[in-house]
């Protein structure tokens, strides 16, 4: 048997070996989201590979990525057109891109998945990546209202698994929410919390509960604000000004809607609601459902609760 000495050093090295600096991080989605991560990762200096399954969205994300890069080196060196250059090219060559997830996956410290929010997608891609990558390599999901018990259930190690949520753009976005389940360890939480510190984000720890902090407080504020007018209790256009003038809110709740799209503000309470049918918050909205199988989904169709040029 170990004495009390030994026991303490074989935790600490334990820990130390747990809490290994993350050097390589692979994110698996080239979306906006997936993009904004890699940009703000490799800025850090850390190594990305960026993987989809379609190429073209491997190479929209390259442009997307280096006109905003260039767009922060304006800002940086307004007037010094080399070190612009200098910044850009040194972001960019820490990224790779790859159609394969199993290889990129292999040498990973970080994984952080940020693809469509379908569960059993992300549960086939989760038992991919289990199985390529290494025993020490951290797991995450870019989820805003998957709870991450759902969505790790068939992961044989959930102790590395956690939840990264980014807010969109995320380059320019500050806040991160980490995320742990029952079975996170504190090691991978806290490692979590570094990395969320080294790209430069300000860290928020949640629980696994249905939208984590913010979407769970504003989605259903979004939602009473669409019962207030289905109700006949004032204006859209009121209410948006209302809240703007008297909360201190940049965009009204149905300016915001629009903005974060109605489609997924409908997929966000479609979800809660089938998992807690109770729950008066949760409710749908006749009206919003009416807009979005119309194809009304806010400002990237042109139209929603209100009309965009």
């Amino acid at each position: 048997m170990l004495s009390s000495s030994c026991t303490a050093a074989v935790r600490g090295l334990s820990t130390t070996a747990q809490l290994s600096k993350i050097n390589n991080v692979t994110i698996i989605g080239a979306g906006l989201m997936g993009s904004g991560i890699a940009q703000v990762s490799a800025n850090a200096k850390l190594n990305v590979t960026v993987v989809d399954s379609n190429q073209s969205a491997l190479e929209k994300a390259q442009k997307g990525i280096a006109s905003s890069l260039q767009r922060v080196a304006k800002k940086k060196h307004a007037d010094d057109s080399a070190a612009q250059s200098a910044l850009v090219s040194s972001v960019l060559d820490r990224i790779k891109m790859s159609t394969n997830v199993s290889d990129s996956v292999k040498d990973a410290d970080l994984v952080i998945e940020a693809i469509v929010e379908n569960i059993d997608i992300k549960r086939k891609l989760f038992a991919e990546v289990e199985a390529a990558a290494k025993p020490t390599t951290l797991i995450t999901t870019n989820t805003s209202s998957l709870r991450l018990a759902d969505i790790g259930l068939n992961l044989k190690d959930k102790t590395r698994f956690g939840g990264l949520h980014f807010f969109n753009p995320v380059p320019m976005m500050k806040l991160l929410e980490v995320v742990r389940h029952d079975d996170t360890s504190d090691a991978t939480f806290e490692q979590l919390i570094e990395y969320g510190k080294t790209v430069g984000k300000t860290t928020v720890a949640c629980k696994d509960t249905p939208g984590f902090i913010v979407n769970r407080l504003l989605v259903p504020y979004m939602f009473e604000a669409l019962r207030m007018y289905e109700r006949g209790d004032a204006s859209m256009p009121d209410i948006d000004v209302a809240m703007k003038l008297g909360a201190g809110y940049p965009m009204g709740p149905f300016e915001l809607s629009d903005y974060v799209g109605l489609d997924t503000c409908k997929f966000i309470m479609d979800g809660w609601h089938k998992q807690y049918p109770d729950e008066v918050a949760f409710k749908p909205s006749p009206l919003l459902d009416s807009l979005v199988d119309a194809g009304k989904t806010g400002r990237k169709s042109g139209e929603g609760f209100y009309k965009y040029k």
